[in-house]
């Protein structure tokens, strides 16, 4: 078994910053790319970054130059380093990871971390 935990969300006023950070744990032998997630109420779920395990990293247009995404391969950690947030960022955040494991490649998600941002 594989599971992604996330933690770090919470409320913050515009303008402030928040860390999330995401742990997989289990019988994991490789971690490729992983990435986070956002989904607002009444919108479809979007990509806000991802990072592979080389460190390549893509961002959404709208966090550019806002967030920055990381992560630790001897932990099986990703972060997400958010600064001068905006009221449009609040969402559920995801994370998400390609994973292989005992029983071969999966791609996995996180339960998701409230970020609230008031104006």
């Amino acid at each position: 078994q594989v599971q992604l935990v996330e933690s770090g969300g919470g409320l913050v006023q515009a303008g402030g910053s928040l860390r999330l950070s995401c742990a997989a744990s289990g019988n994991i032998a490789v971690t490729n790319t992983m990435g986070w997630y956002r989904q607002a109420p009444g919108k479809q779920r979007e990509l806000v970054a991802t990072i592979t395990s080389g460190g390549s990293t893509n961002y959404a247009d709208s966090v550019k130059g806002r967030f920055t995404i990381s992560r630790n391969n001897a932990k099986n950690t990703v972060y997400l380093q958010m600064n001068s947030l905006k009221p449009e960022d609040t969402a559920v955040y995801y994370c998400n990871a390609d994973i292989l494991w005992g029983r071969g490649w999966g791609d996995y998600w996180g339960q998701g971390t409230q970020v609230t941002v008031s104006s």
